[in-house]
C-alpha cells in the first residue's frame, strides 16, 4: 500500500510541475530561465539528500577517461525534456503534454530495450510487448484525434491550425523519446556510480550547467516582473523540489515493487494529476474539460503500457 501511495503521489506530480515551471515562464519571461531555476532547485535538494544518504558529493575522476560520452549526457536530455514541456503547456494543454511525450517514451523504450543501448540489458520485443505498444498509439488516436474529431463533427470547437498542433505534437514525441534516453543513461551511470541518488544529482547538474550557459550565450535577460491583475505566487519557485522528488521517490519505488509496476503506478498518477489539471484550471492552467473519448483513450494506454513492462 505503501509503494502504490508513493507511486501515485510522484505520478501526480509530474503535471503539476508542468504548470508551476510553465506559470514561472510567465514572470521570468523566458523558458531557459524557468527550467534553469527548476533544475537549480532540484540540484540544490538533490545535493542535500545524497550527503544526508550517502555521505559524500564524489567520485572518481577515472570515470571521465574510463567511460563512453553519453554517459555524461542525461542532464541534456533533460533540459530539452523540461524546457520542451514549458513550451508544449500552452500549446496543447495538461493532457496532452503529457500523452505525446508518453508515446515517445514508449517507442525509444522498446528501442532501447530491444537493442540494449546505453548499457541497458537487452529485452528482446515480443508479440504481447508489440501489442501493447499499439494499445498506446490506440489509446493516443482516441484521445487527440478522435477527441477533436468529434468536438469539430458537432460543432463544439474550432482548430484553427491543426497543422501547428502536429508540429507541437511530434514535438512532445521526441522530448518524450529523449526522455527515455535520459532514463537509460542515468539508470547506467547509476551501476557506474553504485548509487542512483548520485546520478540524479549528475544528471541535474549537468542540465543546470547547460542552461546557465545557454542564459549566457542568448544573452537572455533576467527579470522577474507581475503579470496585469495578477501576483507571483509563492509556489512558482518549487517545480525543481517536485522534479527532484520524483526521483528520489523512482529510487525509493523501484526496489519495493520492480520497475515494470513502479512505471505503470506512476503513469496511472501522471493521466490523474493531467485530468485535473485540465478539468478545473489548476495553478493558473487555462482550462480543458474532460471528454468520455479521452478518459476511454487513457485508459486503454495504461493498458499497453502495462503489457509493455510487466510482460
Amino acid at each position: 500500500m505503501l509503494a502504490i501511495l508513493i507511486g501515485l503521489t510522484i505520478g501526480i506530480g509530474l503535471p503539476i510541475q508542468t504548470s508551476i515551471n510553465s506559470r514561472l515562464r510567465t514572470s521570468v519571461g523566458s523558458p531557459f530561465v524557468a527550467s534553469g531555476v527548476s533544475f537549480t532547485v532540484g540540484t540544490l535538494f538533490l545535493a542535500v539528500m545524497t550527503l544526508l544518504l550517502d555521505h559524500s558529493l564524489g567520485f572518481s575522476a577515472t570515470l571521465f577517461s574510463s567511460q563512453p560520452l553519453w554517459i555524461w549526457l542525461g542532464g541534456f536530455f533533460g533540459v530539452i525534456y523540461l524546457t520542451g514541456n514549458i513550451l508544449l503547456f500552452p500549446k496543447l494543454g495538461s493532457v496532452q503534454t503529457v500523452i505525446m511525450p508518453v508515446l515517445g517514451q514508449i517507442l525509444m523504450g522498446l528501442l532501447v530495450d530491444d537493442f540494449g543501448w546505453f548499457g541497458s540489458q537487452r529485452n528482446p520485443l515480443t508479440v504481447v510487448r508489440v501489442l501493447g505498444a499499439g494499445l498506446v498509439l490506440l489509446g493516443v488516436i482516441c484521445t487527440v484525434a478522435l477527441s477533436t474529431w468529434l468536438a469539430n463533427h458537432h460543432g463544439t470547437t474550432t482548430v484553427k491550425n491543426a497543422s501547428g498542433l502536429w508540429f507541437w505534437r511530434l514535438a512532445g514525441v521526441v522530448t518524450g523519446m529523449l526522455s527515455a534516453t535520459q532514463t537509460a543513461i542515468n539508470g547506467h551511470l547509476g551501476t557506474v556510480l553504485h548509487s542512483s541518488l548520485k546520478a540524479a544529482l549528475v544528471s541535474f547538474f549537468v542540465g543546470m550547467v547547460a542552461l546557465i550557459v545557454i542564459v549566457l550565450i542568448s544573452r537572455t535577460k533576467l527579470q522577474l516582473t507581475t503579470p496585469a491583475g495578477q501576483h507571483n505566487p509563492w509556489w512558482m519557485w518549487v517545480g525543481g523540489l517536485i522534479g527532484a522528488l520524483y526521483v528520489l521517490g523512482n529510487v525509493v519505488l523501484v526496489p519495493l515493487v520492480g520497475t515494470g509496476l513502479a512505471v505503470v503506478i506512476v503513469l496511472v498518477g501522471l493521466m490523474a494529476g493531467s485530468l485535473l489539471i485540465d478539468q478545473f484550471g489548476w495553478l493558473g492552467a487555462k482550462r480543458h474539460p474532460i471528454t468520455v473519448v479521452q478518459i476511454v483513450g487513457l485508459l486503454i494506454m495504461i493498458v499497453g503500457v502495462a503489457l509493455i513492462r510487466l510482460f
